[in-house]
């Protein structure tokens, strides 16, 4: 299988993600599958206000880099916060919430990528970590 480049700015929302501690952070290559995005980044936050946190963090790392989210889901105190950027969609769910939509297994025909969250900065598992996907 050949390798591809993780985008820089869903690598910046990895990084934002894992330096608020979100669990299982997860990509989803959708390429080809999808006609409405090319990546969801699904994340899980242990409460709603880590959810809300770790929502107001990649959108700050985001838009350092120029880019605004086209939508935006979920309110303040909700279980599951989205954001479309177009190639990609965030998705910060509770731990509850994750479990039972359980978007890997509806998506499960994508490439999954797991992340170490244990690393904030790393981006990693494996060769990840320099931005490269198996």
């Amino acid at each position: 299988m050949s390798t591809e480049t993780v985008r820089p700015e869903l690598l910046s929302a990895i990084e934002a993600a894992q330096n608020k501690k979100a669990g299982a952070i997860t990509v989803l290559d959708l390429t080809g599958l999808s006609a409405f995005t090319d990546y969801f980044l699904l994340c899980t936050g242990y409460s709603t206000p880590q959810v809300e946190a770790i929502s107001d963090a990649v959108e700050e790392a985001l838009t350092a880099r120029g880019l605004r989210p086209q939508h935006r889901e979920g309110r303040s105190g909700a279980e599951w916060l989205l954001l479309d950027y177009g190639s990609f969609i965030v998705h910060i769910l509770t731990e509850r919430l994750r479990l039972f939509y359980d978007l890997e297994r509806l998506w499960r025909m994508g490439h999954r990528i797991d992340f170490d969250e244990s690393a904030p900065g790393s981006s990693a598992p494996g060769n990840a970590a320099r931005g490269v996907l198996p």
